[in-house]
């Protein structure tokens, strides 16, 4: 387990609960094709079905945090399904800022200002580890997707596309 004093909140909540997680850090590239997640995946060489990203929605105007692969896509009618309701919209990227307390790109699913209800895609299920945001930008963490789950009250669905 890594330790990191002057952590992001997403890694003191890691290392509150003495999970085991490793500590990617990096430089994205000066031009990203296709967002933060893909860029991450790119710079680091890691399958971009192991790198998920972070985004935020709405299940019938209440926020939900997806957590998806940075190769796929969120769809929104299958978030609607399994947060029980009829439709879902994606957040803007200033009021996700708001909800989370961290910067587009670097929206973990850890350390959020307050505990939304999250769905992480059912895919995750069948790696060992994922890699998801740090809570900065150019910071990552690996963590079992088991881990990941029981620290953010997340449960699995097919979400993305």
């Amino acid at each position: 387990m890594a330790k990191n004093k002057g952590a992001t909140r997403a890694l003191q909540v890691l290392n509150r609960a003495g999970v085991d997680y490793e500590l990617i850090e990096y430089e994205h590239s000066e031009q990203m094709d296709g967002g933060y997640a893909l860029d991450t995946s790119r710079v680091l060489g890691i399958d971009p079905h192991m790198i998920f990203k972070t985004l935020l929605a709405t299940v019938d105007g209440r926020p939900v945090v997806a957590v998806v692969p940075a190769s796929g896509r969120l769809c929104l009618k299958a978030l609607a399904r399994a947060a029980g309701g009829k439709s879902a919209a994606m957040v803007a990227p200033h009021d996700a800022e708001k909800l989370t307390g961290y910067v587009r790109g670097g929206i973990s699913p850890l350390g959020q200002m307050r505990q939304l209800p999250t769905w992480i895609d059912a895919s995750a299920e069948q790696l060992e580890r994922i890699v998801v945001s740090a809570g900065k930008r150019t910071m990552s963490v690996a963590v079992s997707p088991a881990d990941l789950a029981g620290l953010t009250r997340a449960r699995f669905a097919p979400i993305g596309t």
